[in-house]
């Protein structure tokens, strides 16, 4: 498996979703973009990720078609089982779109046995994309650029408290005390909670050293891989909450998602923030 040019189907689809929704909210008719209720915790689904989803099928089974593909909206297209399985996020950040707020992007990853070896985000609004293959690094290019440059985030203490994101799976219920306690004890020491409703620009921002961490409540499957693939590689640490180790596999059950992720020098003190 040649993974250079899996990222390049990847990033190359990634990128053309993205023009297709940049183009789609641009001419979207009074911020309208067909949005429906999608099952019964309020998300929502639009034309634009059943668009771009299908893009980005097109793309990957046609350079790939003995793979399977996990897509958000159309679930598993292929065998399941198998030794390679795509993971595609059409439109991370459907929420933010459905009200007009321009922060959203595009999730691509590979996965072998489960376990992510290329990951892919594309944020349309700004033109970049971030690429990571297991082992090599992560990179940041600018979209339609072959080149790229080495994300290695700084560590950079600040004096009011870390800039933290949050995220969670949407089974999540209001009422669930774990996360009425994680989140108090966030927002009593950190200088801000992100809540940004798409998880992979957080992880994109962790990997430019935007924010300082991510704390993470039952992620959802298909967007995790590649953002955390993204961020290990550019030198961040993952951990499960208690402080345990943690893989960024697609599998398992929702619980097996729920984790810390920091600079390496970061990481005890987040930690102590939730014990």
């Amino acid at each position: 498996m040649d993974l250079d040019h899996a990222r390049t189907v990847a990033v190359e689809a990634a990128e053309a979703a993205g023009a297709l929704l940049l183009e789609g909210m641009r001419g979207a008719v009074g911020g309208a973009v067909g949005v429906r209720a999608k099952g019964d915790a309020g998300d929502v689904v639009t034309d634009l990720d059943l668009a771009s989803e299908k893009l980005l099928l097109e793309r990957i089974l046609t350079a790939y078609p003995s793979h399977a593909v996990i897509a958000e909206e159309s679930g598993l297209v292929g065998a399941a089982g198998g030794e390679w399985t795509w993971l595609v996020d059409p439109l991370d950040g459907t929420n933010n779109v459905a009200i007009g707020l321009p922060a959203y992007v595009v999730g691509v990853a590979l996965c072998r046995g489960g376990r992510p070896v290329l990951g892919v985000v594309h944020d349309p609004v700004s033109a970049q994309t971030w690429s990571a293959i297991r082992g090599h690094g992560a990179l940041s290019a600018p979209a339609g650029s072959s080149s790229g440059v080495r994300l290695a985030p700084p560590y950079a203490p600040r004096p009011h408290g870390p800039l933290l994101a949050w995220t969670q799976g949407y089974d999540v219920t209001r009422d669930d005390t774990a996360v009425r306690a994680l989140k108090t004890a966030l927002e009593l020491h950190a200088r801000r909670l992100l809540q940004l409703w798409a998880p992979l620009l957080s992880w994109a921002m962790l990997a430019r050293g935007d924010i300082d961490g991510i704390v993470g409540y039952r992620a959802e499957a298909v967007d995790l891989p590649a953002g955390a693939l993204l961020a290990r590689e550019a030198g961040i640490e993952i951990r499960a909450l208690d402080g345990g180790p943690f893989e960024e596999c697609f599998d398992g059950t929702p619980d097996d998602r729920s984790f810390v992720a920091a600079h390496p020098r970061a990481m005890p003190g987040l930690l102590a923030l939730l014990t």
